[in-house]
């Protein structure tokens, strides 16, 4: 299995070098050698793993084991990274997801902010008893204060240590209750770990950032779309997916979240917003939806975009002034914009567009266009969903656009997928972004992570048939052609 959870070493816990001066202070100050122990109570990180939605993660491998579906293997080949993930489940995290100028504006419901979760709150995603500053997601701060973290009040001496981070993302997930997808995960004594194994499950949970499309809509109310051929709706409760996997981020710019109109979109907001996962994409107001939503890992703040370009009969809306919807860009225009403004407020900014036809691995010329065009707005990266299969690659300007990540977990059809890394290094002078490929298979409801090298480079080598100018290494590493 490539080494990809080992990276993540530096956000999702109070970092080494911090802890080693602390522990130096502590031992001269002190004069006690045996105080530097390990102990709770010596400001270590908190180990407890936000986002990993796990009491168990040895009785969860076990239940994963034996899923039977194509890529998958009888031992979870997950190897012994530097943070300790994968052999106690735990990765206590520091990343903190903020939104800038969250202010009460006209159009919101009950006092909620403009976008993503409550006001004033500290996300602790899978560690709900024992919550901690450490790690808490500032969603919602006042304006003045976007994008501080626990992490970013700390001294930095002075030096610049350099940043290592990891920004996962998967494809499309379906939760809707008359859906296959939930039937079989409510048939699972394991609930969602028998429905993705548990090496993606550690990756995903590891990773800085975790991001994917959340492809439906949370809510009891509504009526389905007249004239709507696929129409998803999960029950509220249903979000507690997302913590159990370790989300930190949906983009809500896709062609289901209005499928029960404006009242379960509305629910929607409120359902993510209370179990503070924030989101991006869609929003109370246009100015909401074309908020970019920012984050933090390791002193680094980075911009997530999205919007939506998905549907040949445009039944999803666009928010407006004074209603609800999402992000389009059939028009650019306000989509790059929306890039601009996140380039402009964060280190990094990544677009998550929803776009291409479904299931077809050829891409649309408007793709192929566009996509450079928000890389020239200020994109580090472009990324895809929407084909319900995987698409090709390409770099352009030395920044790479994924044109789609298929579908992560969204029916029973047997197709490859993948999660999609993007590792970012460096120092303010110098800086890399490598891209890396999970290689996985989604059938029968399951969706197993590629364990065989000979199935690995059977992926890789068909990524690379579809892509412009990219090859792929046999650890998965995207590099650009001659």
């Amino acid at each position: 299995m490539p080494d990809v959870m080992g990276r993540n070493r530096n956000d999702k816990a109070l970092t080494g070098k911090r802890a080693v001066l602390l522990l130096a202070l502590c031992l001269t100050f002190s004069g006690c050698a045996l105080w530097g122990q390990d102990s709770p109570g010596q400001g270590d990180a908190v180990s407890a793993a936000a986002g990993t939605g796990t009491e168990s993660e040895s009785a969860d491998a076990e239940a994963r084991d034996g899923a039977g579906a194509p890529g998958e293997h009888s031992e979870a080949a997950v190897p012994n990274p530097v943070s300790g993930v994968g052999e106690s489940g735990e990765s206590g995290t520091s990343t903190s997801h903020a939104e800038p100028g969250s202010d009460v504006r006209e159009g919101t419901e009950s006092g909620a902010s403009s976008g993503r979760g409550m006001s004033d709150s500290s996300v602790n995603q899978g560690n709900e008893s024992e919550p901690s500053d450490e790690q808490g997601t500032e969603a919602g701060l006042p304006a003045g204060q976007e994008g501080v973290s626990a992490s970013a009040s700390e001294p930095d001496n002075g030096k610049d240590d350099g940043y290592d981070f990891t920004v996962c993302f998967a494809g499309d997930i379906n939760l809707d209750e008359n859906w296959g997808t939930t039937h079989f995960l409510d048939a699972q004594e394991n609930g969602i770990y028998d429905c993705i194994s548990g090496e993606l499950t550690e990756i995903m949970q590891s990773a800085d950032i975790m991001c994917l499309n959340n492809e439906f809509t949370y809510s009891t109310g509504g009526s389905p779309l007249p004239g709507k051929a696929y129409t998803f709706r999960a029950m509220p409760e249903r979000v507690e997916v997302l913590r159990q996997l370790g989300v930190d981020a949906v983009t809500l710019a896709n062609n289901h979240v209005y499928d029960y109109g404006k009242e379960a979109l509305l629910d929607t907001f409120a359902v993510l917003e209370e179990a503070e996962v924030p989101y991006f994409g869609a929003g109370r107001t246009l100015e909401d939806a074309m908020k970019p939503l920012y984050l933090e890992a390791d002193g680094k703040r980075i911009a997530l975009v999205g919007a939506s370009r998905a549907e040949k009969n445009k039944m999803t809306p666009q928010a407006t002034e004074t209603e609800p919807g999402i992000l389009r860009c059939y028009d650019t225009e306000l989509y790059l914009q929306a890039i601009q403004e996140g380039k402009e407020n964060a280190d990094f900014c990544i677009a998550f567009v929803h776009w291409g036809t479904e299931y077809s691995y050829d891409l649309e010329q408007v793709q192929l266009e566009t996509g450079k065009a928000y890389l020239d707005a200020g994109a580090d990266a472009v990324i895809g969903a929407h084909s319900h299969c995987l698409q090709g690659m390409e770099y352009y300007d030395g920044k790479p656009i994924i044109y789609s990540l298929g579908n992560y977990w969204f029916n029973e059809k047997t197709l490859d997928t993948m999660l999609l890394q993007l590792h970012f290094t460096g120092t303010e002078e110098d800086g890399q972004l490598e891209v890396q490929v999970i290689p996985a298979v989604q059938a029968g409801y399951r969706t197993t992570y590629t364990a065989e090298a000979k199935e690995q480079r059977r992926i890789y080598d068909f990524l690379e048939s579809i892509s412009v100018n990219v090859e792929i290494s046999d650890e998965g590493i995207v590099k650009e052609t001659e």
